[in-house]
């Protein structure tokens, strides 16, 4: 039995900012600590070729979300900790899903939609500047969560569409070759999967409003401060709905520290007093995770040992997994081929019992040979059950039973040829 599984990665796209640490590395961190989870945690590189044109940032980024995933408490002997590109299975799976992902299913996506919506209101060709990686990205997605058959994905709220597409694709391979594949289950760390940046827009790399997650102590002052707010003076009431302060402290606060800042809103604290306060309260939680970041980001060599370490755990989950699907799709060894046909024709043309329901409410039983012809009639049967057991009999007991299903049989061909059916089935 497939023990229950966790899986997200993160693009290594930038260097890591709060909004990562809150909604998806700390989250899925504690996941990780359950005793039953099989947890894997990937840097997702491949996905940053999409709209990262910079190898040495690919490069850079990969180091730091690595050191980020180990600083924050992630245990490389207790989980699967590797990288997207160091498992050929992943982009393999990526083909045989997009032979059964339907086009219309991508055109919905909402970083393609966005595109081009983008491109409409410019007047320009819908699909210019669109790359066939970026309509692709779901699927690889979805690769990336059905080859390790996840159960459930942290992530952040505007990644829900995403895991459903991979439900999607997931359910139409199945659907199609057979039951292969887990449908995930997006996770979410109600109020604080999404971060507001200091912008007040959602903490995103394509905005440039993020908190660089390891911000030196001053660095990370002077980032808070730059927090944009609104006009009302010291002693005016403040409201917490809609301010990018409160919903960062409260994304790291107790409830008991967060009621007392909802308190001091309402009581009119100065916009400077709030910033300092945000400020101790993510240094006292940021401050002993920088200092084991610091040390791990110059030492790449151990983190480079570590995601090989994690490739070899994963590519043995994943090789033979891609075997079997290549396998179902009838990606297979020639030297099958004819032992395969045989197989089918001599099943075909074995003898075979047909159980079915007639008009008349009752359940029957037949025998019949390889050409097609009766050999056995049943009389109907009150129930499935007792129609089943009969045959049972006639299965395992063979040309023995007949005499004690005498009275059940409505018809009876050559015993010869009986006898010969009931031991070529009963094989």
């Amino acid at each position: 039995m497939t023990p229950h599984r966790i899986l997200t990665g993160i693009t290594t796209s930038g260097t890591p900012h709060l909004g990562n640490y809150v909604g998806s590395v700390r989250p899925s961190v504690r996941m990780s600590l359950r005793p039953s989870a099989q947890s894997f945690y990937f840097l997702a590189d491949y996905h940053a070729l999409i709209k990262v044109g910079d190898p040495a940032r690919v490069q850079r980024s990969t180091l730091e979300i690595a050191a980020t995933w180990l600083a924050c408490g992630l245990d490389p002997e207790r989980v699967t900790f590797y990288r997207q590109s160091d498992i050929p299975e992943i982009p393999e799976l990526t083909w045989l899903l997009t032979c059964v992902t339907g086009k219309g299913l991508l055109n919905r996506a909402h970083a393609y939609k966005a595109s081009v919506d983008k491109n409409n209101a410019a007047g320009e060709d819908p699909d210019a500047g669109v790359t066939a990686g970026l309509f692709m990205y779901p699927v690889l997605m979805a690769a990336d969560i059905l080859m390790f058959n996840a159960h459930e994905v942290p992530v952040g709220r505007d990644q829900i569409q995403h895991i459903e597409m991979a439900r999607d694709i997931a359910s139409s391979f199945n659907h199609l070759y057979g039951e292969h594949f887990t449908l995930p289950v997006a996770v979410i760390e109600e109020h604080v999967a999404t971060l507001p940046g200091l912008d007040g827009r959602k903490m995103s790399k394509s905005y440039d409003n993020t908190i660089p997650l390891f911000a030196p102590r001053e660095q990370l002052r002077k980032l808070i401060t730059g927090i944009i707010t609104d006009s009302r003076a010291p002693g005016e009431p403040k409201s917490v709905e809609g301010s990018a302060l409160f919903q960062l402290y409260q994304a790291f606060a107790t409830s008991e520290e967060t009621a007392a800042m909802e308190n001091a809103y309402a009581d009119g604290i100065a916009w400077g007093d709030a910033k300092q306060m945000l400020f101790e309260r993510l240094d006292r939680e940021i401050a002993p995770l920088r200092e084991v970041y610091d040390s791990l980001i110059q030492n790449p060599t151990q983190i480079e040992k570590t995601l090989s370490a994690g490739a070899e755990k994963a590519r043995a989950v994943a090789s033979p997994f891609c075997t079997r699907l290549r396998h179902a799709a009838g990606l297979r060894s020639l030297e099958l081929a004819s032992t395969t046909h045989a197989s089918k024709t001599a099943k075909s043309l074995a003898p075979a019992f047909k159980q079915y329901r007639d008009k008349d409410g009752l359940f029957y039983f037949k025998l019949l040979n390889r050409e097609g012809a009766v050999l056995l009639q049943s009389k109907g049967f009150t129930s499935p059950r007792e129609s089943a057991q009969a045959v049972a009999a006639l299965q395992q007991q063979g040309e023995d039973a007949l005499t004690g299903l005498w009275d059940q049989l409505s018809y009876q061909g050559d015993r010869e040829a009986i006898a010969t059916a009931l031991g070529r089935e009963g094989s």
